[in-house]
């Protein structure tokens, strides 16, 4: 046999063999686990895949009686399976330090630290709202239609309300869905937090400058923001203009649920002057929809004027001014509204909407994609009108100059002050 012939047979052999390798490889590699039950989880290797087919919760599955009472809402979102990616702590971003169990009342959460120094929170998809019912309501065997109101949350609206803010230029906290399965790395934390979906995303107070911002001197919560107002005096000044845009985004997506404790802030310095950018963060309550008899009854302006569904009309533009709109935004001129509702029509086209929601898997669009972007469209369209009557109602309301609540007039941490006395 000729010498080519012969070199040519090896290098089609090592060719196929190359072939073979590449083509087992990416079967293992993009392995995806199909999981109807939570029952089975404790039988999978997770190592073996890269993604899970899972579906956020089934707890909020309907029925006749149910829908027509408690309202439909997005029961089909939680009950849909999706393919989302499998994360280890211990090979994420180089490896995470879990620093300490967070949440709120009806979240679970686990503050992370990278090895760049960044800080991440790990906040379940899934609530318990079990610690927010009245005594009164279990006594009368009510606990289900309180669990089952959380079916009025859409469980993926943060990655969507995050693709939406680059587009109108307000930070976001850059929210991703993760399964985080049992692991050694969660230690005694396995019990609660294993197996189960997460959005990972970046905190709204502290850890190492993550953002695009320069001459980032920290990232604080508003209590800590506060206190540095205290130390710092006319040198911290708020961008307000920035705020006033992120509360008209709030007004877009429907978010009624934007209290003191939902904002971060992006402190920058220029020579010896500060300037905090709002951070706005925990979007469980984007796209918040409340239908059937029972959620509209206890949904009205003269019991609970701030808790307003997702619908093209806005129910009562007071009940969404907060107090920490008043503290503040009061004596911003109404002109810098009206400015900031034409900038967010400007950016939020009927493209940049629908690219937004495309980030959802198309099961989830088909459902859901095209009533939430009919709502947006038809309240971009009114939002100079939007603008000037927040703007009316703040300077109806009395003036705050009290710290808001959960914050106290007591001397800033040294360490923090030092922090910024480097820069």
């Amino acid at each position: 046999m000729k010498k080519w012939v012969i070199g040519l047979t090896i290098v089609i052999a090592l060719f196929l063999v190359l072939v073979y390798a590449a083509v087992s490889t990416t079967d293992k590699e993009f392995a995806t686990c199909v999981l109807s039950d939570k029952s089975e989880m404790d039988n999978v290797d997770f190592k073996e895949y890269d993604s899970v087919l899972v579906a956020a919760s089934t707890l909020y599955e309907g029925n006749f009686l149910k829908e027509i009472m408690q309202g439909e809402q997005y029961r089909d979102a939680w009950s849909t399976p999706i393919k989302v990616p499998i994360v280890f702590l211990d090979t994420l971003f180089g490896g995470m330090e879990i620093l300490k169990e967070g949440g709120g009342k009806q979240t679970h959460s686990l503050k992370l630290k990278s090895k760049k120094g960044h800080i991440y929170s790990l906040r379940s998809i899934n609530k318990d709202p079990a610690p927010l019912i009245p005594d009164l309501a279990r006594t009368l065997g009510l606990e289900n239609i309180i669990v089952d109101g959380v079916s009025a949350q859409h469980p993926y609206a943060a990655i969507v309300v995050a693709r939406l803010a680059e587009k109108a230029n307000v930070l976001h906290t850059d929210p991703k869905i993760v399964f985080i399965p049992e692991q050694p790395s969660l230690k005694n934390f396995n019990n609660k937090f294993g197996n189960r979906l997460y959005l990972l995303e970046h905190e709204t107070d502290g850890g190492a400058n993550w953002t695009e911002y320069s001459n980032v001197s920290a990232i604080l919560d508003t209590e800590d923001l506060q206190k540095l107002k205290l130390e710092l005096g006319d040198k911290l000044t708020i961008d307000k203009t920035a705020l006033v845009r992120a509360r008209l985004f709030d007004i877009l997506i429907g978010d009624w649920d934007r209290h003191t404790k939902q904002w971060g802030w992006v402190v920058t310095k220029n020579l010896d002057t500060f300037e905090a950018i709002p951070l706005p963060g925990d979007r469980d309550n984007a796209f918040f929809i409340l239908e059937g008899i029972l959620p509209t009854i206890i949904a009205n302006k003269h019991l609970l004027p701030g808790l307003q569904s997702f619908e093209k009309e806005i129910d009562y533009l007071p009940g969404l001014v907060m107090p920490f709109d008043v503290y503040f935004l009061q004596n911003v001129p109404e002109e810098i509204f009206v400015a900031e509702a034409r900038r967010l029509q400007n950016l939020l086209t009927d493209d940049a909407l629908k690219e937004s929601l495309h980030i959802w898997p198309t099961e989830i669009y088909e459902l859901d994609g095209e009533g939430i972007s009919e709502i947006m469209k038809y309240r971009r369209n009114q939002m100079q009108e939007y603008a000037i009557r927040f703007n009316e109602v703040l300077e109806e309301r009395k003036l705050l100059t009290e710290p808001l609540k959960g914050s106290e007039e007591n001397q800033l941490p040294q360490d923090l002050l030092r922090c910024f006395d480097c820069f």
